[in-house]
């Protein structure tokens, strides 16, 4: 199996800074999105949809690890969490992750959220 995921120690970019029962932290250096990384479960799922309640409660645990990490170490202002389903949603890697970005004021963007992006005219659908 090729998901990289489910064997995070084969890629020497990733890091699992963080862990628990069902899921971890990893994080790859970034150059745009300072001290983003992503929470996986450990055990391969598709989508967010598949995950169990013990999973589900596993992520919010590790989240609120993974946050104070964050704000201890980067002291952001803000945050953009997010789970990409589907192809259409987003979604370019198919075991279940959820984003975890730090934001800043000083960012060119701060302000703009996830929807910024789908709330474009460009997005919207022609429905005939």
């Amino acid at each position: 199996m090729s998901c990289p995921f489910c064997f995070p120690e084969k890629d020497p970019e990733q890091s699992v800074v963080l862990s628990n029962e069902h899921c971890f932290f990893v994080q790859k250096p970034q150059e745009v999105l300072l001290g983003s990384g992503l929470i996986v479960p450990k055990i391969h799922r598709e989508t967010a949809f598949d995950l169990t309640p013990e999973e589900w409660q596993a992520t919010f645990d590790l989240l609120q690890q993974v946050k104070e990490l964050l704000d201890k170490e980067y002291a952001p202002q803000g945050y953009n969490l997010g789970w990409n389903c589907g192809h259409v949603g987003g979604q370019e890697i198919f075991h279940a992750h959820l984003h975890v970005i730090p934001r800043f004021e000083d960012e060119p963007l701060a302000g703009k959220g996830i929807r910024y992006w789908l709330k474009q005219p460009l997005n919207q659908r022609s429905l005939r």
